[in-house]
């Protein structure tokens, strides 16, 4: 032991007992970080030094039943920069003013910031710096969002719906069906470093987005801009509140357009009212009037208390039922149950009622589907308002028999019609035609459901008849279309308002489907107080159908008119196998078309041709099977063909012409 040691003995054992200190105090803390809370330590270091980022997936698109887009989704970027970070400025501005247009300095200036954060641009599209998106550069973060667009604005807006700014269906299929479409959002886990910039690490774990679901609707595009179209043209005619528009497939039950005026550009949805962006036809309830009278007729037919030739006294137009006076629109005398329907006779169907009790008639209007939902899948839908029997006064039948004291939807006026045209089957609505996953697999579809026999076959035939003299020489003839047998029904119905039926705001509504011996298009058309005479059924509403409907068969060449094919030699239809030919498709199946010329007693010669019937065609479809039967076209006009010379079955040298005359 030196003498220095001795001389600082003292000194040197404090040190080292400091030291020791320190050291164990050290230990003691390792072991308090590392052991007894290592787990919690080691969750907030990786807390600090990684970030998990959402990465959101595209949300699904909707199509209509063509295939036709009716959402978008508008690709964006977000170009961001860690100033401190960035090695190569000059580079990135010069590669973004390119793309960009803006200046150069904009981007020096952002990122020389002494901020430690900054935006250089946001709502990129991809196509205008696709390049610059494709580079890595140091300090620069690159965004993907999406915007939903709707490139038909109105036409579809109040179907279809929108969505919020976090991309949240709202209103219509957008919001109905959200959970297919909004797909589910991933995740990426980047490494932070100590400046605060985030880098995406190859070994970090990170689960990539799944896209939305496509939706593809019943409804066709065209339909429905015809509708949309005539809906606001006759909304300006009549200065009416609203105007509403159903089109639907009465065999199927498939919606193909649905829309009411004044409507919402659903990219701008705050710019409009909210009123705008309902769906009326199944939102808004209304007193039918005589749309409603087949309810009464149907079940008289179908109990047997009536045929559709039995006589009532309608009175001269005037009648007292229950100290209340009930009056037609003309004076008629003796009607048939048919000719009520056909002149829409108040007091007649009343007579036609009172064969009926209470009970019978309320059973009929709910197996119509009044009084209740029709099920289709939107949100908003109401059930109407039909009252038990218990809860009708001494007049209620009667009321009720005119389309009075009861409140329906433009859908459930739809779908009723949709029996009668189809042989007696209430259907479900159908809007839905599939989903479809990113992995193109069908997730769901609507299939035509049946929900019960309304009436028997034969009573939906002779209400069917009755529906084709209402629109050939009763209230409906402005819905009447040349050449095709057209059913319908006129409604003039008077608002409840304070109690009272009022004498001046009234509901003009029409129903009407063809062709009637084999439906294929039904149409429901209402306008809300439109100014006088619009307020008639048969004045307002009934010519929109007739507007609608002449542009669709001049759209669509599936449209077909069911007449059988006439020879002009013979004056008589032609057979198939003891089957009358009807389809003008059909006549031009090779086989079948040398059946009906051997069985006509003609031999078949390629020189000599017969003119097939193209009456009730489009220009082009006519044009191309004239001259697939090896004749020469000449046409006049526009529009369908309604003459043709020469005529249908007319033999004729191969290469003459033959004149069309479109109308």
């Amino acid at each position: 032991m030196t003498k220095i040691f001795i001389k600082f003995r003292k000194r040197i054992n404090i040190l080292s007992f400091v030291v020791l200190l320190v050291w164990t105090g050290i230990c003691c803390r390792l072991t308090y970080v590392q052991v007894i809370h290592g787990k919690e330590y080691r969750t907030q270091g990786l807390r600090q030094g990684q970030s998990r980022e959402s990465l959101a997936a595209l949300r699904g698109d909707i199509y209509d039943r063509n295939g036709v887009m009716l959402t978008q989704n508008i690709i964006h970027y977000t170009i961001a920069a860690f100033p401190k970070l960035v090695t190569n400025k000059n580079t990135i501005a010069a590669a973004l003013s390119e793309c960009t247009g803006r200046d150069q300095v904009y981007y020096l200036d952002k990122l020389r910031s002494k901020n430690h954060f900054v935006y250089l641009e946001r709502n990129l599209p991809k196509e205008s710096c696709a390049s610059f998106l494709t580079e890595d550069f140091d300090g620069i973060t690159i965004e993907r969002k999406a915007r939903r667009f709707y490139p038909n604005r109105h036409i579809v807006g109040q179907v279809v719906g929108f969505t919020d700014v976090d991309d949240k269906g709202l209103t219509g299929i957008e919001r109905q069906f959200d959970k297919y479409i909004n797909g589910e959002p991933g995740w990426i886990i980047k490494q932070i470093d100590g400046l605060g910039g985030s880098n995406v690490k190859i070994n970090y774990p990170m689960r990539a987005p799944i896209d939305g679901s496509h939706i593809q609707l019943t409804l066709d595009l065209e339909y429905q801009t015809i509708l949309k179209e005539e809906l606001q043209q006759r909304l300006e005619e009549t200065s009416a509140l609203n105007a509403t528009g159903i089109i639907l497939n009465p065999q199927t039950g498939a919606i193909i357009a649905m829309a009411s005026v004044p409507d919402f550009d659903p990219n701008q949805p705050n710019h409009y009212a909210t009123d705008f962006q309902k769906i009326r036809a199944i939102t808004d309830q209304f007193e039918p009037g005589s749309t409603f009278k087949v309810v009464s007729a149907t079940a008289a037919l179908d109990l047997e208390t009536v045929t559709p030739n039995d006589e009532f006294d309608c009175e001269s137009g005037s009648f007292k039922y229950e100290n209340i006076t009930i009056e037609d629109h003309e004076k008629y005398e003796i009607l048939t149950v048919s000719q009520i329907i056909e002149h829409s006779s108040n007091i007649g169907i009343i007579k036609v009622s009172e064969t009926l009790s209470n009970e019978q008639l309320y059973k009929y209007a709910r197996r119509f589907g009044f009084g209740s939902l029709t099920t289709i899948n939107l949100d908003g839908e109401v059930p109407g308002t039909l009252r038990n029997p218990r809860e009708w006064s001494r007049i209620s039948r009667a009321e009720i028999s005119m389309g009075q004291e009861v409140g329906i939807t433009a859908l459930q006026l739809a779908i009723a019609y949709s029996a009668i045209a189809n042989g007696g089957f209430l259907l479900k609505p159908r809007l839905v035609e599939q989903i479809v996953n990113p992995d193109q697999k069908i997730i769901y579809s609507e299939k035509p459901v049946v929900i019960r026999k309304v009436a028997d076959r034969q009573v939906m035939n002779d209400i069917k008849k009755m529906l084709v003299k209402v629109v050939q020489s009763g209230t409906g003839i402005q819905a009447g279309i040349p050449g095709w047998d057209v059913a319908g029904k006129t409604g003039t119905a008077q608002k409840f308002i304070d109690g009272r039926y009022s004498q001046r705001k009234f509901i003009s509504n029409f129903v009407g489907f063809f062709p009637a011996s084999d439906p294929q298009l039904l149409s429901v058309i209402l306008l809300d107080e439109p100014k006088m005479p619009y307020h008639w059924g048969a004045i307002g509403a009934a010519p929109i159908f007739n507007r609608i409907m002449k542009r669709i068969i001049n759209l669509d060449d599936s449209i077909q008119l069911p007449s059988p094919q006439f020879d002009e030699k013979l004056n008589d239809p032609i057979f198939v196998d003891n089957e009358q030919v009807t389809n003008s498709e059909q006549i031009q199946d090779h086989e079948v078309y040398l059946s009906a010329v051997a069985s006509m007693g003609f031999q078949e010669n390629h020189d000599i041709i017969r003119v097939p019937e193209v009456r009730g065609m489009s220009l082009r479809k006519a044009i191309t099977i004239l001259k697939q039967a090896g004749l020469n076209v000449k046409f006049q006009g526009s529009g369908r063909v309604v003459w043709q010379s020469p005529g249908p079955g007319k033999s004729v040298n191969k290469n003459s012409q033959c004149i069309i005359g479109l109308q």
